[in-house]
Parts: C-alpha cells; sequence; structure tokens
C-alpha cells in the first residue's frame, strides 16, 4: 500500500511504499490525500535489484531524478532539494564538480566506488554549469570540486579539492554522531 499525499497548488508531493521502501516526490497540483496500491514502484526495485531508492519528478520537465543508494545520481537544480528531503534521515553526500575540471574527473570513479562502499549514505552530483549556477550559489561553492555533506537537509560538512581521505573522515564522521 502507497499513501500520497498532495497539497495546495504545485507544492511537493510525498508518496512512501512499506513494500519496496521507495519515496516519491512531485510538484502536481491538487488537493487531495489518497492510499493507494503502485504496484509499478515493485516492479522497478526488483529490475534494478537494488535495495532502497528515491525517485523525484521535477514539473518543470518530463524526466525523473532517481538517487539509488549504491550508485552517483545527477542531480540538477531542480531535483536537489526535493531528492534531499526525501532522503529523510540518511546523510546526503553532494560532488560538485564541472565538466572541464581535471581534478573533478580523477575523483570521480573513486567517488562511484565509495557510493558502493557506503549503502547507507546517498551520493549525488551537480554540475555546476550556468543552468544550475543558482543552486550552487545558494550552496557557497567556490572551487571545484567541493563535496557538501548534509544530514537532515541541513550542510554539516564541506571538503574543497580532490581529496579522498579528507571526504572519507568526513564522511565517516558524520555517520557517527
Amino acid at each position: 500500500m502507497a499513501l500520497q499525499v498532495y497539497s495546495g497548488a504545485l507544492r511537493t508531493s510525498m508518496m512512501h511504499n512499506s513494500a519496496s521502501q521507495r519515496i516519491v516526490a512531485t510538484k502536481q497540483p491538487a488537493l487531495v490525500c489518497v492510499a493507494v496500491d503502485h504496484p509499478q514502484l515493485n516492479m522497478k526495485r526488483k529490475e534494478r535489484r537494488l535495495s532502497t531508492g528515491f525517485r523525484v519528478k521535477s514539473s518543470f520537465d518530463s524526466t525523473a531524478a532517481v538517487a539509488e543508494v549504491g550508485q552517483v545520481t545527477e542531480v540538477s537544480k531542480d531535483t536537489f532539494w526535493p531528492i534531499v528531503k526525501a532522503a529523510g534521515d540518511k546523510i546526503v553526500v553532494l560532488d560538485m564538480y564541472t565538466q572541464w575540471c581535471g581534478p573533478c574527473k580523477v575523483i570521480a570513479p573513486k567517488f562511484q566506488e565509495l557510493s558502493q562502499k557506503y549503502n547507507d549514505v546517498v551520493f549525488l552530483k551537480l554540475d555546476c554549469n550556468q543552468e544550475n549556477k543558482p543552486l550552487a550559489k545558494e550552496l557557497g561553492i567556490k572551487v571545484v570540486p567541493t563535496f557538501k555533506i548534509l544530514k537532515d537537509g541541513k550542510i554539516v560538512k564541506e571538503v574543497t579539492g580532490a581529496k579522498l581521505d579528507d571526504l572519507i573522515a568526513a564522511i565517516d564522521t558524520v555517520r557517527s554522531t
């Protein structure tokens, strides 16, 4: 059984499916609270063979950003905060990079390995291009790569530069608190 809650015009709607442990956040105009079965969530979970995941769909485009535990998910200015909110009490690690950054390219495969190692952490990446500049400014980015670690929707640690050991230490520190 999935519970789907909508509130007001163009507000975030959250759905939790207890069988698949998936949380879906969308922006839709509606004024209704409905409990429904949603078998597609279970089907997607089985197809991907993943234990948990978050699906967030922005009203601004037709593609959905899906944050899956065990992999790095690309986010945008429209999908970042809904995914962070949907993550709940899970720790979120955000890699802020650019396409032209050499150190960003070097650490990217290591960041992917970390996402497979820490199954209780959500790993995201944000291309700090012109389109995502407002979010990059909001998060206070000054250099790339910058890693922001969030807990309960708040930034609790930051690591600047391609410093893998510092990033691992920061993740472990946040996990232990």
